[in-house]
Parts: C-alpha cells; sequence; structure tokens
C-alpha cells in the first residue's frame, strides 16, 4: 500500500489539473496586429520560407505562421493596407524572376499568387542586397519576420514600411524652407 500511495496521489493531482489553464502561445496574425502601431517608417515586415535563418539581432522579432504563405502574404499586405499611418514598399527576391517549374516545382503557380496580392508594388532586387538592406535597418529600427512552413527558394517578401501621412516631397519643400 506504501508503494501505491504516491502512484495514487500522482494520478488525483494531475485530474485535477484544468487542462485549459495551460497558456496558449499567441497566434502570429495576433501578435502582428498588436505590433502595428508600434511599426513606423523604416521598420520592416519579411514574409520567409522554412530555410530563412533565425536573426539574432536585438530589434528583431521572429515568429512562425503554420499556414501556407499566400496566405500570410495576404494578411500581412492587408494589415499594413488598413493602417492609417504606413504604407510599404514591396521587394522580392530577384532571383524568383529566373526560377522555372523544372528547377522548382510549383514556383510559377507560387509566384502567380504572390503577384496577385502584392500586384504591380513590387520591386525585384537580388536577394544579398535586400538582405544588407535588412540588417543596416535592424541597426536602429525594429523588423518583424514571420517564417511560414514553405519549401521553395527565393520568396522571401520584404515590406519596408513608410509613412503614409508625409512623403518625400512635402519633406523636401519643409527642409527647404528651414534652410532658407
Amino acid at each position: 500500500m506504501k508503494r501505491l500511495l504516491p502512484f495514487l496521489l500522482l494520478v488525483l493531482l494531475s485530474s485535477c489539473r484544468n487542462p485549459q489553464s495551460q497558456p496558449v502561445p499567441e497566434r502570429w496574425n495576433l501578435q502582428l496586429y498588436n505590433m502595428m502601431p508600434n511599426l513606423g517608417h523604416r521598420n520592416w515586415i519579411v514574409i520567409t520560407d522554412m530555410a530563412y535563418p533565425w536573426q539574432s539581432g536585438s530589434g528583431i522579432t521572429t515568429l512562425f505562421a503554420n499556414e501556407p504563405y499566400p496566405a500570410v502574404l495576404k494578411e500581412v499586405k492587408q494589415m499594413i493596407d488598413d493602417s492609417p499611418h504606413v504604407f510599404a514598399h514591396v521587394y522580392r527576391d530577384k532571383e524568383l524572376n529566373f526560377l522555372t517549374d523544372e528547377d522548382v516545382e510549383g514556383i510559377s503557380t507560387l509566384r502567380a499568387k504572390m503577384d496577385s496580392i502584392c500586384g504591380d508594388e513590387v520591386q525585384s532586387v537580388p536577394h544579398e542586397q535586400l538582405i544588407a538592406r535588412l540588417d543596416e535597418a535592424g541597426r536602429l529600427y525594429n523588423i518583424v519576420i514571420i517564417k511560414t512552413p514553405l519549401t521553395m527558394p527565393y520568396t522571401t517578401t520584404f515590406f519596408q514600411l513608410d509613412c503614409a501621412y508625409w512623403n518625400g516631397d512635402q519633406q523636401k519643400k519643409l527642409d527647404q524652407a528651414m534652410s532658407e
């Protein structure tokens, strides 16, 4: 009986625990939604494939979205478009333009989905140049990276946020007035 008592006590205690009392991780889209008011010009949001490295900079937040890449891309683009204070310059890896289905099965279908979500706004830039821009921005500004389960190369989409209510022409005019 003495040997059975610890076992019975363990069973009793574990049955009293409410399984719903365990903390549930916050979903990636809720986390991003809560960050959006704090993000502004010079911040970046990046949507990546699985092989994208987990960057270590202090201003970098990495989230994982266990959802199809196009669904994540669409939701992030919509969040940015719905934000009154920012818009995005959209970049993607130039290398993607040269990949064929022979190279990567399904890449042309994915590229078409990406194009339909981002439209003509996308600028293609070599991957290493985009990484260098991100690295430079990450020294002073926050970056949100959202990894997806996608396993296709050169599919990263980079959103460089900018101010929605003040543009370069307005700034030039102000700078000129201040220098007179």
